[in-house]
């Protein structure tokens, strides 16, 4: 008898439960040994750091040469409350930034439009125009700090909008780093923040790769997002194989548009929840970077190894957060973000104790800053390479979640891929069940969620949080038509007169969208230009 077996207990007498899963619901042992390993040949042998299938992440040094970015989101009210926290998250440390944009924004209405009342500035900064994007980054050196924009159907109008700026600051594009959105596939999923029909918001994804290969080339042209996917109620498995499904779909795109993969491959990136299960989680990203190299070396011939490295943004899990004892979001945050660096993020958002309840405020957005900097530089994980790596649980659970997510891939491609995998409501269907079965382990107490199903306050403590002031909604909306009435109107119309030409044929569309940004064209304005010419997205209802 081996020694794996002879030390293996059986059986589950005076266990707390008869049976022990992880969030995804794959079944947790008692014990993992070498025997756990068997069935999963990647698991037995996981490879070095910085080498193909990039298991142990996509550097050979990782953070022992740089920390992960870390870039808290945040935006707000208008561009210049917003300029002001950027400003105050860079004194303290922060490294990066990330844009929250407001409600109107994301779906291409101005601060003007009736239907934007009540939520301008609400979610995030509201943008209208070239100006409020100059006001945003007031100070800030666009070539010398890295950006993300969390944006996807207008997506291209707000990255037209930043190369537009930093030219007025007489920044080099070739300078400018930072990540885009603009995954549109995932609001058909999961988030709803779309404008077009599926092929042609497709069509406008594959134009801003082409434009930024020629000129942003350090710029990421999409971060293909598993983190709403999660939001909306998915498993870990699920996010892994839906995203993937996702990206899959976007290089395909990519290559029917006549790009070459190795051309755009490597300014891809992704961007993933990081939840409670710990060690789900590290396994979680292990299996998706192992996964991605496999699909773009064997399925789509990627050669330069940039093209097969999953590199990915992670932000801790907002739909895990409670009202309840908010202080407890903190521990939850800092569990969760541990789980991110063990995982080999690159640059990592942590969210604040009060997100159950308003944006943050600043005393609550430090304290999530200050998550990270005690994790990079008190508790030692950064100081080697994947030191997870080789432990029996962690490879066993990084190998469930390759042969789990595979096999969703491979039914979504027996689907016909991801778009008649939406279009059929299959994706939609299989998160709708996940979350319900979530739900009902919640109020069974199967799942116990500490402060709402169980230990409970006795009494709730009042949180201060941050409240946007309804003038500011007034205020932008009067900046908004003080532009239109003093730009050069015939100007304006030219510009989007030339953007309406060029969508009715196969030209690029980011030129022209510059021009119009550049003509004092608002967001709003350009999305409706598209609107005439591609019309709107109908959901369909999913049973």
């Amino acid at each position: 008898m081996s020694d794996s077996k002879k030390n293996k207990p059986s059986g589950n007498a005076g266990e707390r439960k008869p049976a022990f899963r992880t969030l995804s619901g794959i079944p947790v042992e008692r014990l993992y040994t070498e025997e756990s390993l068997r069935g999963h040949p990647a698991a037995e042998h996981p490879g070095f750091p910085g080498e193909f299938p990039y298991t142990r992440g996509v550097h050979a040094t990782m953070y022992r040469s740089r920390l992960w970015t870390m870039r808290q989101y945040a935006g707000f009210g208008t561009a210049a409350e917003s300029n002001q926290r950027y400003r105050y998250l860079l004194s303290k440390g922060q490294m990066g930034l990330s844009v929250a944009f407001d409600l109107p924004t994301q779906i291409g209405m101005d601060s003007d439009h009736a239907l934007a009342a009540g939520e301008v500035g609400k979610v995030g900064v509201a943008i209208d125009s070239i100006e409020d994007m100059q006001t945003l980054f007031d100070g800030i050196p666009l070539d010398r700090v890295s950006t993300s924009m969390t944006i996807n159907a207008t997506a291209a109008i707000l990255l037209c909008l930043y190369a537009a700026v930093a030219k007025k600051q007489g920044a080099s594009l070739e300078k400018l780093s930072g990540t885009i959105q603009n995954d549109i596939l995932k609001e058909y999923i999961a988030r709803g923040t779309y404008i077009y029909p599926v092929r042609p918001a497709m069509r406008i994804v594959t134009d801003i790769f082409a434009w930024c290969k020629d000129h942003l080339p350090r710029w990421n042209t999409i971060s293909i997002s598993g983190y709403h996917i999660r939001e909306a109620g998915s498993t870990a498995v699920q996010e892994v194989a839906f995203t993937l499904a996702d990206g899959t779909a976007y290089v395909q795109a990519a290559l029917d548009a006549g790009l070459a993969v190795d051309q755009f491959a490597p300014q891809l990136s992704f961007f993933f929840n990081a939840h409670n299960d710990l060690l789900e989680e590290i396994a979680k990203f292990r299996a998706a970077r192992r996964l991605w190299a496999g699909i773009m070396r064997d399925r789509f011939g990627a050669r330069d190894p940039r093209s097969l490295m999953l590199r990915f943004h992670a932000q801790t899990a907002g739909s895990s957060l409670t009202a309840q004892q908010p202080e407890n979001n903190i521990v939850r945050v800092s569990i969760q973000a541990l789980a991110a660096v063990l995982g080999g993020c690159q640059s990592l958002h942590t969210n604040s104790l009060d997100e159950a309840l308003a944006l943050p405020t600043e005393d609550s957005a430090l304290i999530a800053l200050r998550t990270q900097q005690i994790i990079a530089h008190e508790t030692g994980v950064a100081n080697t390479v994947d030191p997870v790596a080789g432990s029996y649980a962690i490879e066993a659970l990084t190998g469930e979640i390759e042969s789990a997510a595979r096999k969703y891939l491979e039914k979504i491609d027996a689907l016909g891929g991801m778009l008649q995998a939406i279009d059929s409501g299959f994706v939609q269907k299989e998160i709708q069940k996940a979350a319900f079965d979530y739900q009902r382990a919640v109020e069974t107490k199967e799942q116990v969620v500490v402060g709402v199903n169980e230990f409970q306050a006795e009494e709730q403590r009042q949180t201060p949080t941050l409240r946007i002031d309804p003038a500011l909604e007034r205020d932008q909306v009067a900046r908004l038509q003080a532009l239109r009435a003093r730009r050069n109107a015939v100007a304006t119309e030219a510009a989007l007169n030339e953007l309406r030409r060029r969508a009715h044929t196969s030209e690029n569309l980011l030129p022209a969208i510059l021009g119009a940004d550049e003509s004092l064209a608002t967001v709003g304005e350009i999305s409706d230009t598209l609107r005439r010419v591609f019309g709107e997205y109908q959901e369909s209802v999913v049973l």
